[in-house]
């Protein structure tokens, strides 16, 4: 296991607690965003401030906290293309267990480890970073009606609605290329179509 850093923003001492079942402490605290918290279509914008907003609750298998995570992510909307920031907040909840004896550390439901106390220190990272990726939007918008770009020419349509094309339908191509190469030809005077085809 690695060394839990105490100097860390996002380690946490659990003494005030004492180990005492039943005891609970309410914290706050802000810490910059590392770089690095991001997926394909959106991060977080790496040293904008972070806050948390937790409650630490002792019970007999060990510390469990609650709280919230805020943070400034950006991402491209996958409409119009913009680039947007916006604050998220999202909903943190862990079991952190005693240090076992040499044993092995317990599973949660999804037979996973449940983490660990080092000593009296609690490590947020790892919960807040997971919790704060899992939040990331996928298919970004700007706004939920974001009316994106033309397609035929890139235009922001937010900036006229009305904007347009007029379409033709290529399969008359075709006959236009027809009509515009024998413009200005006609049967002789007198002479009709089915006069020609009876010659």
């Amino acid at each position: 296991m690695t060394p839990t850093d105490p100097a860390s923003p996002l380690v946490l001492d659990t003494k005030p607690l004492g180990r005492r079942a039943g005891a609970m402490v309410e914290l706050s605290c802000s810490f910059e965003a590392p770089a690095g918290w991001a997926v394909s279509s959106a991060e977080v914008v790496a040293g904008t401030p972070a806050e948390l907003d937790l409650r630490l609750e002792s019970v007999v298998e060990g510390v469990l906290v609650t709280g919230t995570a805020t943070a400034m992510i950006e991402a491209e909307c996958s409409r119009c293309l913009d680039t947007m920031r916006r604050v998220i907040s999202v909903s943190v909840q862990q079991l952190f267990e005693y240090p076992a004896d040499g044993g092995a550390p317990s599973l949660d439901e999804d037979g996973e480890p449940i983490p660990a106390l080092q000593g009296d220190l609690l490590d947020l990272e790892p919960l807040v970073r997971d919790a704060v990726l899992l939040d990331l939007p996928a298919v970004p918008l700007c706004a939920a009606d974001c009316a994106g770009l033309c397609p035929a020419c890139g235009f922001r349509l937010a900036e006229d609605p009305a904007h347009h094309h007029d379409e033709v339908d290529q399969r008359w191509d075709t006959l236009q290329d027809w009509l515009s190469s024998n413009e200005g030809t006609s049967a002789p005077q007198g002479q009709t179509q089915t006069q020609k085809k009876g010659e």
